[in-house]
């Protein structure tokens, strides 16, 4: 392990993440200022400890996977340790263990809260809490790579090791230039839903701060009672679909923009991302469409029109999408749905979203790739001596793929049900526990009874709430980076 050049690169990712904290600063003191000294204290710790660890200077420029692996590691723990600092300086959160809690929740887009009113908060804070989504949506470490390209030779393993899905391919050949298009179509992509939602008759500030839930695919906002404060139609549909179109692989974006639509309308994870989604919100419309004057009404209390389809389509449509893309908003108490509705949806909770976007989940391509696994085995029992290949796209899939997502699979399902064991001890309902699980490991936010859309995770002990961070850091870093740090083999020299 080169530990001088890990803490270097560490150093810069910390120190990054203080001056990030200025954006805050200001809004604060455009709105009174009165949480400006914790913020300002903060940034100044922050900035302080990522220049002292960033003064390290290596004395070697290798950069092997394991050192990329330990990198973002500690890169997001650290990042989510101080960027809790402003909530604790303030008062609003007086536990260290609830701040790491609400800042991890933050950065890996999760959206899960301790804070059972957070409309109590100054406007700073509240716009650092969903500005850490946007900052953790691509990518703490993609944001280094495009602001401080010299970060170190071999890059690419800081973008793997970070990036959600089986791997991560180079647009252009700079893994720099890579992050700077990913952050540019990200961009691009936010200021387009800024403008929409002020078309819909939003304030810049709540406009601005629901933008960065929905692009991060995180689901923090302004009010208790999240999307369904504004009992807008309009801003209902604006924000599923750019909680969509955040869903998908931004690698397809970049094709368009490129001119190759063929390479970006033909990608199969594409089309079975969106045949999942729509096909759920059809289901689920019809399910909860004869109930719907008694168990299925909106957070804000309007209650939906008994039998109306069109009402139970946009329904359906926004927590369909909220859920498989992980972001987490809500329109409607889903914990009063029917068993049908409520099984679909956490079903697409364990789906997730595409690869290479900013959602959480096991991802649609590893498991188009588990069922491709799975029929060429039982072909191999029936035709022992077969020969057979799997293919994505008209191209053959490396067996190393396979068995990564294999891997994957099986880490991912064992860190599930270990936690859910740990946590059960709390003495939470079965449903609360497995799907506050499901929820903080694929980074979706809320989940089912005690943890659902109206409820959140402040009864959990601190010793809970650290298992269910450490969920959040191993879902969306893609399992391996976490569990890598107690392996032994990765510290030897």
């Amino acid at each position: 392990m080169n530990k001088r050049l890990t803490f270097h690169l560490i150093g810069n990712v910390v120190r990054l993440a203080g001056a990030l904290m200025l954006l805050p600063l200001l809004v604060s003191l455009i709105y009174g200022g009165s949480d400006a000294l914790p913020l300002l204290e903060s940034m100044a710790i922050t900035v302080a400890v990522g220049s002292a660890l960033a003064f390290i200077r290596p004395r070697r420029e290798t950069l092997r996977a394991r050192e990329g692996f330990a990198v973002v590691a500690f890169s997001w723990i650290l990042v989510s340790f101080f960027g809790g600092l402003p909530f604790y300086f303030s008062g609003y959160i007086p536990s260290l263990v609830d701040c790491f809690f609400e800042t991890v929740s933050g950065f890996t887009t999760t959206g899960a809260t301790i804070i059972p009113n957070v409309e109590l908060l100054p406007k700073g804070l509240l716009f650092w809490r969903s500005f850490t989504h946007w900052a953790g949506g691509m990518g703490v470490l993609v944001l280094s790579l495009a602001l401080i390209p010299k970060m170190g030779a071999r890059s690419i393993h800081l973008m793997r090791a970070e990036s959600p899905g089986p791997s991560t391919d180079k647009l252009v050949p700079r893994v720099a230039n890579n992050a700077k298009i990913l952050y540019e179509i990200y961009g691009g992509l936010s200021v387009i839903m800024v403008i929409a939602l002020l078309l819909c008759g939003l304030n810049p500030y709540d406009a601005l701060v629901h933008m960065f839930g929905a692009a991060g695919t995180g689901g923090f906002g302004t009010y208790a009672n999240s999307i369904a404060h504004f009992n807008s139609a309009a801003v209902d549909i604006v924000t599923a679909i750019f909680m969509a179109l955040f869903g998908v692989n931004f690698s397809l974006y970049y094709f368009v923009i490129r001119g190759n639509w063929k390479a970006a309308l033909g990608n199969s994870e594409m089309k079975l991302y969106w045949a999942i989604m729509l096909g759920t919100t059809l289901i689920i419309a019809i399910d909860i469409m004869p109930t719907a004057a008694q168990n299925f009404y909106s957070i804000s209390g309007v209650p939906a029109p008994p039998g109306n389809f069109f009402t139970a389509l946009r329904y359906s449509f926004f927590q369909v999408s909220s859920v498989m893309t992980t972001t987490g908003y809500a329109t409607a108490d889903f914990n009063l749905w029917p068993q049908l509705s409520r099984g679909l949806l956490v079903a697409i909770m364990f789906i997730g979203a595409s690869a290479g976007s900013t959602g959480g989940g096991i991802k649609v391509i590893r498991v188009q790739l588990l069922v491709k696994s799975m029929i060429r085995d039982i072909r191999r029992t029936v035709h022992p001596k077969s020969v057979n290949t799997i293919k994505l796209d008209g191209h053959t899939v490396d067996e190393n793929i396979l068995s990564g997502v294999q891997g994957f699979f099986f880490a991912y399902m064992i860190v599930l049900f270990a936690s859910a064991i740990i946590i059960a001890k709390d003495g939470f309902s079965f449903e609360t526990n497995f799907t506050a699980v499901v929820a903080t490991l694929s980074n979706i936010g809320p989940g089912l009874g005690m943890v659902g859309p109206t409820g959140n995770f402040a009864a959990y002990s601190d010793a809970s709430k650290l298992i269910l961070s450490l969920c959040m850091l191993i879902g969306r870093l893609e399992v391996f980076p976490i569990l890598m740090l107690f392996a032994p083999s990765a510290w030897r020299q």
